[in-house]
């Protein structure tokens, strides 16, 4: 079985609909970094951008463009107080079982086993949609996002993209 080549399906994807080619972002300057401690002392948290949220909170939109929102999310909240709303990927089995796109139980289940130090308090859902505007990111909203993983004393952050 050959792996996906994802940015050049992507790449076919939006040319044949009459989109220029895409800028897709290089990092070229961020450094590695090891963490400072064993990661059973770590606190983990996890950001998906699958379109999920809570149900008592307002849906994404599904075809939505340059979403900034960010949805703070209790790390006890139950998995099947969740809903999915978005139009670029089958989320069927994850309707069933939240894991299969946002592994919470699974990641709380890593730190009653001790491979992790702890779950943060606050799990996380946003940048849902396709993001175009990189300056807007760079310049605002990671940032904005990096100032809450301080105050959560987050060591690792597992990001898990639809």
């Amino acid at each position: 079985m050959q792996p996906i080549r994802y940015v050049d399906a992507l790449n076919r994807h939006y040319a044949s609909l009459g989109h220029p080619p895409y800028r897709w972002t290089i990092n070229d300057s961020a450094p590695f970094v090891k963490l400072s401690k064993p990661l059973a002392e770590c606190t983990v948290t996890m950001l998906t951008s699958g379109g999920i949220s809570q149900c008592s909170a307002l849906p994404w939109n599904a075809e939505a463009r340059n979403d900034h929102r960010l949805d703070a999310i209790p790390a006890g909240a139950a998995t099947d107080a969740f809903q999915i709303h978005d139009a670029y990927y089958d989320h069927r089995d994850a309707d069933r079982d939240l894991n299969c796109q946002f592994p919470l139980d699974r990641l709380r289940e890593l730190a009653e086993e001790g491979a992790i130090g702890r779950v943060a308090d606050r799990v996380w859902s946003g940048f849902m949609g396709r993001i175009y505007d990189r300056t807007r990111v760079i310049n605002e909203s990671a940032p904005a996002f990096a100032a809450e993983l301080e105050k959560d004393e987050v060591d690792l952050l597992i990001a898990v993209p639809a």
